[in-house]
């Protein structure tokens, strides 16, 4: 069974002082992501959870639809990275609202 939600949040990005590289995250809280939780947990009662407490998913933002997971915030929802090419191809920057649609 598949489900689907909307959302529109921040995209922000993460650094490591020890790694040159920056990763683009739009944060997933709010009902998307009680529902993402929702599924996590059934997930974990049938032990097929993904690394990391991991969900897989495929987001769509704009004209663009791509696969890959969203991970459990150690504050609050879930973190959805956002691909270079993505952020390219819909001209987004840091900071921007973003809406995004996930189906897991």
């Amino acid at each position: 069974m598949t489900e689907q939600v909307r959302h529109t949040g921040k995209l922000w990005r993460w650094t490591s002082p020890t790694a040159p590289a920056a990763w683009f995250f739009i944060t997933i809280d709010g009902a998307a992501g009680e529902a993402l939780s929702g599924t996590a947990l059934m997930r974990r009662l049938e032990k097929s959870i993904g690394g990391f407490g991991s969900i897989k998913v495929t987001a769509s933002i704009g004209d663009s639809t791509f696969k890959t997971s969203v991970f459990p915030s150690k504050s609050e929802g879930w973190m959805l990275p956002v691909k270079a090419a993505v952020r390219k191809a819909e001209g987004l920057a840091e900071g921007d609202r973003v809406e995004v649609t996930l189906e897991f």
